[in-house]
This record gives structure tokens, C-alpha cells and sequence, in this order.
């Protein structure tokens, strides 16, 4: 039971860094190609991509924490 709750814990935090890894660099393709354009109603493409820039920076960062907080107390 314990070894299938460490396997959950590890596909989510995998799961954070990979959504991280992708917001992040999504969030660069908006600020150096949308520049100045509006992006579906949402904004500029510039502001938007320095969201997903911070959010997605913040998930993979949370996401490699939680692998090493996993490992260290032997969750996984």
C-alpha cells in the first residue's frame, strides 16, 4: 500500500515539472513571437507569456522539490 502512494506522489510531482517545462516554454515563445497581439481575448501575447514564464518556473521548481522530498523520506 505505502509503495502505491509513493508511485502517486511521484507521477504528480513528475507531472508538475513536465506542465512547468512546457508553460515555461510557452511563456517564451509568447514574449519573443506575440508581442503586440492579442491573444484569444486574453491579453496582450507579451503580459500572458510572462505568466506562463513565472507559473511554469514555479511548477518545475515545485515539481524537482517534491521528486527530492519524496526520495530523501523514502515515499518512492
Amino acid at each position: 500500500m505505502a509503495k502505491d502512494k509513493g508511485i502517486a506522489l511521484a507521477v504528480v510531482a513528475m507531472g508538475l515539472y513536465i506542465v512547468g517545462g512546457v508553460l515555461t516554454f510557452g511563456g517564451l515563445y509568447l514574449i519573443g513571437f506575440m508581442a503586440g497581439s492579442d491573444l484569444l481575448g486574453w491579453g496582450d501575447g507579451r503580459s500572458i507569456g510572462y505568466l506562463f514564464l513565472c507559473v511554469g518556473l514555479s511548477l518545475s521548481i515545485l515539481g524537482v522539490m517534491l521528486m527530492r522530498i519524496f526520495r530523501n523520506r523514502g515515499l518512492s
